[in-house]
């Protein structure tokens, strides 16, 4: 799945091992799986080149996407169209 962290969700998440997010919506932090069950337990976290992103490696207890699936990447592969355009 993907979802915002600020800096004071990234230290709730590295600190207590489950991962917290910020809700640009709600303006309030949540964290995965308080009201579902569905909770992801970091087992790492790395920051991309420039340090704009987080890919965190997590255990994931239950589903992960809103449509209930375990991630929210199972949908068809996207077909390449090479020569067009």
């Amino acid at each position: 799945m993907v979802g915002w962290m600020d800096a004071e969700a990234l230290r709730r998440t590295l600190t207590t091992g489950r991962v917290t997010f910020w809700s640009r919506s709600r303006q309030e932090y949540w964290r995965k799986g308080d009201t579902s069950g569905h909770i992801q337990i970091v087992r790492g976290a790395r920051l991309d080149c420039d340090g704009d992103t987080l890919l965190l490696e997590v255990d994931q207890i239950g589903a992960a996407c809103h449509t209930g699936d375990h991630t929210c990447f199972d949908a068809t592969d996207l077909e390449p169209v090479v020569g067009e355009g």
